[in-house]
């Protein structure tokens, strides 16, 4: 997935032109690693299970191949993050009908004990709720893309303690216990670490992360 110096994900718009050569292996690849999080996250949240959600990210790839040599890369215009919500929405879409089908065949009675359809019940991934969820898993895969290119700057210790005290949310003092440090080194951890993801969510939203 790395390429040159520092640059760990090229711009989007290096990528997805690489993309359109679809015996690009290694684009193929980080396309994958770099989004896949983000189609399977919304997928969950759309209240799909694993396997589901699974099937939505492995469509979402084929159709992205299939259709990536129509996509112009024009952010000002239509963004690649609109167009990859529509083509995973597409998929979403065709995962709940196969669910309504199904359940459909399994019950005689699709209402359960509160009188409620199970079909009526199923998430819209055509209502704002969607494109809510998209945005929530679109930051939360930047973040974590960001942290991933810190933690190999910095160095171990320093990086657990920011691990265990902000992201994990430990009591100052436990982490302090634990790694055996005293408070004022975890606070400075956290403060300088904190500070390093920061530039790096700028500088991947500035690639078109």
């Amino acid at each position: 997935m790395q390429s040159s110096g520092n640059e760990i994900i090229p711009t989007r718009k290096t990528l997805l032109s690489r993309l359109k050569n679809l015996d690009d292996n290694e684009s193929w690849r980080t396309f994958f690693n770099t989004y896949w999080k983000l189609i399977y996250g919304v997928a969950i949240k759309s209240g799909l299970s694993d396997a589901e959600a699974q099937d939505v990210v492995q469509d979402t790839v084929i159709s992205v191949a299939r259709n990536i040599g129509e996509f112009k890369y024009d952010p000002g215009v239509f963004s690649f993050k609109t167009w990859l919500l529509q083509v995973t929405r597409s998929r979403l879409l065709n995962q709940l009908r196969k669910e309504r089908r199904h359940a459909s065949g399994r019950a005689e009675n699709p209402n359960d004990a509160s009188g409620t359809s199970y079909l009526e019940r199923l998430p819209d991934p055509c209502g704002n709720r969607l494109e809510a969820l998209w945005d929530e898993e679109w930051a939360k895969n930047l973040m974590d893309a960001a942290i991933q290119r810190v933690k190999k700057r910095v160095e171990i210790e320093q990086f657990q303690m920011f691990d265990f005290y902000v992201l994990r949310k430990w009591p100052v003092r436990k982490v302090a216990d634990t790694l055996k440090v005293n408070v004022g080194r975890v606070y400075l951890a956290k403060h300088r670490v904190s500070k390093l993801v920061r530039e790096e969510i700028e500088k991947l939203e500035a690639r078109g992360y």
